[in-house]
C-alpha cells in the first residue's frame, strides 16, 4: 500500500495542528535549497569558473556563514519572538537568490558580453554567500524556535512529519532539474535555466516566511540581552555542559569526513564517471528515494531505541559512499555511471536517521536558558567543516595524483575516517549511559 505522506500531515494534524505547518515549511525550504543551491558547481563553470573557483563555491558562503552565525544566534536569544528572525531569515535569502540570478548582467566594464565577464563569477559568489547566509540562520532560529512550539513528547512526529515532506518533495526535483538543464542546447540558454531556478528558490523562500506567520510560540523562552557579562555567561555555560561537548566533538568529527568528499564527489561523477546533468540528478534522486523509503523505520527506532543508536547506522550508511566511488572508477566508462547509481542510492538508506536525528540530538543536550547560542556555536563548527573539509579534500586528490587513482586513494582514506567516526559515536553513547 502506498502511503501518501500528505493524508499523513493532515491525520495528525487533527492532534497537532502546527505539524501540518511545519511539514509545508519543510517542503518549501527543500525546493529552495534542492534548485537553488544543488547546481551551484554546474552554474559556476558555465559562468568560466576554474577548479580553484569551484573550490571557492562552498568555501566562501561557508565562511561568511560562520562570521555571521554568532552575532545571529546571541540576536535571536535576545528576542522576545523568535518568529521574526526566521521571516527576516527567509526574506534575505529570497533577496541572495534573487541576486544570483541577475548575477551574469553584473560586470565591472560595459564592454563585457553576456553571458558572462571573466568578474561575474565573484558577483555570484557574494550573492550565493547572502543567501547560504541568510538560510544558516533560518535554520538555526528556526531549530530554536521550535521547542517553544512543540513539547519534548511530540518533536519525534513532528519533526518526522516535516523532514518526509522536505525528502517527499526532493525526489522529483533532481531529475527534472536535471532534466530541463539537459535540455537546453547551448551555455546561454543553460545559464538562463539556472537563473530561473534562483528565481524559484526566492519565490519558495518568500512563500515560506508567510507561512511561518501563522506559527507561533506556547512556551516562548526568555529572552537574554546581548552584552559582554551575558555572553561570558553563555561560553561558561557551554564550557560546563560536558554533555555539550561530547556531542560536538564527535558530530563535528563526522561532519568533517562528511564534508571531506563534497567537490570531490563532482569531480569524480563529471571527470571520470562522465555523468551528464541528468545522471547527477538521478544520483540525487535515488539517495532522496532512499530516505524517504525509510523514515518511518527509522522514526520507529527513535521511539524503541531513542534517537541516538540509529545516527550510528547513518553514519555507517555514509562509511559506504566512498566505496560506491571507488567501485564505480574502477569499472568501464561506458558502465560507470550505471554501478554507480544504484550503489548510491543502496548506501544512502540508513542516511534518514542523520537528517531526522542531529538536531533532536542537540536539543538533548543543548542548555535551555541560551539554546540559541549553544545552536549557533554548534552550526558555526558545521560551516567551518563545510568551508574547509571540501578544499581539504580537493587538495589531498591533487597530492596523491590528481588522477583516477589519487581520487580513488582519496576515497579510501575517507572511507576509514568514517568508520572512525561511527565508532566515537558509538563510544559516546556509552559514556553517555555511564554517566547517567
Amino acid at each position: 500500500m502506498v502511503i501518501n505522506p500528505f493524508t499523513r500531515v493532515r491525520n495528525f494534524a487533527g492532534s497537532n495542528p502546527v505539524a501540518a505547518r511545519y511539514a509545508m515549511d519543510g517542503l518549501l525550504a527543500a525546493l529552495a535549497v534542492n534548485i537553488g543551491t544543488n547546481n551551484n558547481n554546474l552554474f559556476a563553470l558555465r559562468l568560466g569558473a576554474g577548479d580553484y573557483q569551484l573550490s571557492l563555491v562552498q568555501f566562501l558562503p561557508q565562511i561568511f556563514t560562520m562570521l555571521i552565525l554568532i552575532p545571529g544566534g546571541l540576536f535571536a536569544g535576545s528576542l522576545h519572538n523568535k518568529r521574526r528572525i526566521v521571516i527576516g531569515a527567509l526574506i534575505t535569502g529570497a533577496l541572495g537568490f534573487l541576486l544570483c540570478a541577475l548575477s551574469p548582467y553584473f560586470r565591472l566594464t560595459s564592454t563585457q558580453t553576456y553571458p558572462a565577464s571573466p568578474y561575474t563569477i565573484y558577483f555570484f559568489l557574494g550573492f550565493l554567500s547572502l543567501a547560504v547566509g541568510a538560510i544558516a540562520i533560518y535554520n538555526i532560529s528556526w531549530q530554536s524556535f521550535f521547542p517553544e512550539v512543540v513539547g519534548i513528547h511530540k518533536r519525534n512526529r513532528v519533526l518526522t512529519m516535516r523532514t518526509h515532506m522536505d525528502v517527499f518533495i526532493s525526489i522529483p526535483l533532481p531529475i527534472l532539474v536535471g532534466a530541463i538543464v539537459l535540455r537546453a542546447v547551448t551555455g546561454g540558454e543553460k545559464i538562463i535555466v539556472h537563473q530561473c531556478f534562483y528565481l524559484c528558490a526566492a519565490l519558495s523562500l518568500v512563500l515560506a516566511a508567510f507561512n511561518y506567520r501563522r506559527i507561533k510560540a506556547v512556551q516562548p523562552a526568555m529572552p537574554k540581552g546581548v552584552s559582554v557579562s551575558e555572553i561570558k555567561k553563555a561560553v561558561k555555560s557551554l564550557v560546563h555542559n560536558k554533555q555539550y561537548l561530547l556531542f560536538i566533538g564527535t558530530a563535528i568529527f563526522f561532519y568533517m569526513t562528511w564534508h571531506f568528499d563534497w567537490t570531490l564527489y563532482f569531480i569524480g561523477q563529471v571527470s571520470y564517471l562522465k555523468m551528464n546533468e541528468f545522471q547527477i540528478g538521478l544520483t540525487t534522486l535515488g539517495a532522496t528515494v532512499a530516505q524517504f523509503l525509510t523514515m518511518r523505520f527509522w522514526s520507529r527506532r527513535n521511539e524503541k531505541y531513542g534517537i541516538v543508536l540509529p545516527v550510528t547506522f547513518g553514519i555507517l550508511g555514509l562509511s559506504l559512499c566512498p566505496v560506491a566511488m571507488i567501485i564505480s572508477t574502477s569499472v568501464p566508462v561506458s558502465i560507470a555511471p550505471y554501478i554507480f547509481l544504484p550503489l548510491h542510492a543502496i548506501v544512502s538508506l540508513p542516511f534518514a536517521t542523520v537528517t531526522l536525528n542531529m538536531l533532536q540530538c542537540l536539543l538533548q543536550v543543548a542548555d535551555e536558558e541560551y539554546r540559541s547560542f549553544s545552536i549557533s556555536v554548534y552550526t558555526c563548527l558545521v560551516c567551518l567543516s563545510n568551508a574547509v573539509m571540501p578544499v581539504a579534500g580537493v587538495a589531498l586528490y591533487r597530492t596523491l595524483g590528481g588522477d583516477r587513482n589519487g581520487l580513488r586513494y582519496t576515497f579510501a582514506i575517507i572511507f576509514v575516517l568514517r568508520i572512525i567516526a561511527a565508532f566515537l559515536w558509538l563510544l559516546r553513547r556509552k559514556m553517555q549511559k555511564a554517566g547517567s
